[in-house]
């Protein structure tokens, strides 16, 4: 019904850019908040950075100054360009909305998942 893929991972360099994309297709009437997670091996979700129509965009204390959250909503689709990437950025990175399908409570839908490593 509503799918999300996320894009923009790859290898990068400690010191490095990237930036991550990620589109929600389907019948979709109206997405509230758009957010970004990352997990590593062993360790619990993290939650990077969370954008909601209307408020300011809100960062994890590891990636404030670094990172930055966007949107277009004519395209349903966010964005986190990351600058200053250090090896613990490395991590599988998935997007996650708040998504309205007409005639449907509001649903959380995830993404698969984009591997961001960080090494020299």
């Amino acid at each position: 019904q509503v799918q999300l893929v996320e894009s923009g991972g790859g290898l990068v360099q400690p010191g490095g850019s990237l930036r991550l994309s990620c589109a929600a297709s389907g019948n979709i009437f109206s997405i509230k908040t758009m957010r970004w997670y990352r997990q590593t091996p062993g360790k619990e979700r993290e939650l990077v950075a969370t954008l909601t129509n209307g408020d300011s965009p809100n960062y994890g204390d590891s990636v404030k100054g670094r990172f930055t959250i966007s949107r277009d909503n004519a395209k349903n689709t966010v964005y986190l360009q990351m600058n200053s990437l250090r090896p613990e950025d490395t991590a599988v990175y998935y997007c996650n909305a708040d998504v309205a399908v007409a005639f449907i409570p509001i649903k959380t839908y995830w993404g698969q998942g984009t591997q961001v490593t960080v090494s020299s």
